[in-house]
């Protein structure tokens, strides 16, 4: 019986840092929200820009070195 005490008490008493913690953060307002989503969201399309960019490339470059080493004397 004093085991299940424990553990409620130590139930409570993490429940009570949780909230006491809770209360010390501080969100962000929306505007800021918003302008890091913009932010993040630009960075994503350069990103995948420049990876569509370079499997193009190298995809060229796969392909014409496989036409130049499969030309069978033509």
């Amino acid at each position: 019986m004093a085991e299940k005490e424990k553990k409620k008490g130590r139930v409570k008493a993490a429940w009570k840092g949780f909230r006491s913690e809770l209360k010390n953060i501080t969100w962000p307002t929306w505007k800021q929200v918003l302008k890091n989503t913009l932010v993040v969201l630009v960075i994503v399309i350069i990103c995948a820009v420049i990876i569509g960019a370079l499997d193009y490339a190298f995809s060229g470059g796969i392909r014409a070195l496989t036409q130049l080493f499969t030309k069978t004397g033509a």
